[in-house]
């Protein structure tokens, strides 16, 4: 007598497949600290995964503390840390998945380094700008950064005691102090599907 090992029960729904018709893209919100980069990343991320969109948020302090492990704030140390979150977001991105980079990148000499290197690779990368004002930032000042500024705790904040060097034609300017997160990730989400993107 033969006992047959019954086969195991089928899931109840497929896992939902996520699609790959569409290339692979980085975004780069750039922007101060606490103008919403995150937040609206993080809104748009979760949109485009219920849309079954393969999707990865490189946040700026997560990679400083495994990537970036070690850098300081110095001007050459910004631009080694925004070289390598561009590496890693080109990998990602010429391999389908659509990147969103919420990372400060104060210096345009480091950001278009990022460009060219994605241009090299011919894969696309937007701009973004989250062009919130310091003194909204300050007020909202999530990580207490502005207020141990003012303390004298710390010195080299982007945009009160460093400087940050706005992009001048960025593929889009979000004034997130103007209108809610939804919003703005919508913004961001109509200039992806104009694209192609999305």
């Amino acid at each position: 007598m033969t006992l047959l090992t019954p086969l195991p029960a089928a899931p109840p729904h497929p896992a939902p497949r996520l699609c790959t018709c569409r290339p692979g893209a980085t975004v780069w919100l750039t922007g101060l600290p606490s103008a919403g980069k995150t937040t609206i990343a993080e809104e748009l991320a979760g949109r485009l995964r219920r849309e079954h969109r393969r999707v990865e948020v490189l946040d700026g302090d997560r990679i400083r503390a495994f990537l970036s492990a070690g850098l300081g704030f110095s001007r050459d140390d910004r631009d080694t840390n925004v070289r390598r979150i561009g590496m890693v977001a080109e990998v990602l991105a010429r391999n389908g998945v659509l990147v969103l980079v919420p990372v400060i990148a104060p210096f345009a000499d480091s950001r278009e380094a990022v460009r060219a290197r994605h241009s090299a690779t011919a894969t696309p990368y937007l701009e973004v700008h989250v062009a919130t004002p310091v003194e909204v930032c300050s007020v909202r000042d999530v990580k207490g950064l502005y207020a141990r500024q003012a303390a004298g705790e710390i010195t080299g904040l982007t945009g009160v005691d460093d400087p940050y060097e706005a992009p001048e034609a960025p593929d889009l300017r979000i004034e997130s102090h103007t209108q809610p997160v939804r919003e703005s990730a919508s913004a961001l989400h109509a200039l992806l599907t104009e694209r192609g993107l999305a």
